[in-house]
């Protein structure tokens, strides 16, 4: 890759990194054409960018981005693999199944939400990290439930008082 290039390519990643809520640093290696290939498909169903990058490529986008990753710096060893995704745990999960057939690939690294986790330890966490728009939903069932019983106990005693006022007017004096 020429000089040009690499620039290119560094200012591009940057320009990812910026934007991202969410990527993955994972270890591919010692995994054959098939394997790969095979983690390949997988991650374009679940609409997750793969792309294997040069570390110090990566350093340098991350260090051009304008945001903190000095932490990720001691990961960037061996070959490494980054995943975009616009869902924060999907890349996670789908570590995990893929590892049900292969050894890797392994977790480096993760930013989900501006959180920074470390190593593969980390994967069952990330699997339970709940997206921005899981969240809200959640706190919008959580605000909506109080009022939906209010109403609800406002029709029960609403039909229950005028069954009680009908029998009462149809009763003889």
């Amino acid at each position: 890759m020429k000089k040009e290039e690499k620039s290119q390519f560094i200012d591009s990643l940057a320009e990812q990194l910026k934007g991202a809520n969410s990527f993955y640093l994972a270890d591919t290696s010692t995994l054959n054409a098939a394997t790969t290939s095979r983690l390949r498909r997988t991650c374009f169903k679940k609409n997750i960018q793969l792309q294997v990058v040069k570390n110090t490529l990566l350093q340098k986008a991350m260090e051009r981005s304008g945001k903190s990753f000095e932490e990720f710096y001691p990961v960037l060893t061996g070959p490494t693999s980054i995943m975009f995704s616009e869902v924060a745990n999907d890349p996670a999960k789908m570590i995990k199944e893929f590892r049900k057939a292969a050894l890797k690939p392994s977790l480096k690294g993760a930013y989900v939400e501006e959180c920074i986790y470390l190593g593969d330890n980390q994967l069952d966490v990330l699997i339970n990290v709940k997206s921005k728009f899981e969240l809200i939903g959640d706190l919008v069932g959580l605000l909506q439930s109080p009022a939906k019983n209010v109403i609800s106990a406002l029709q029960s005693g609403g039909n229950k008082l005028s069954g009680i006022v009908k029998t009462l007017s149809e009763r003889p004096e």
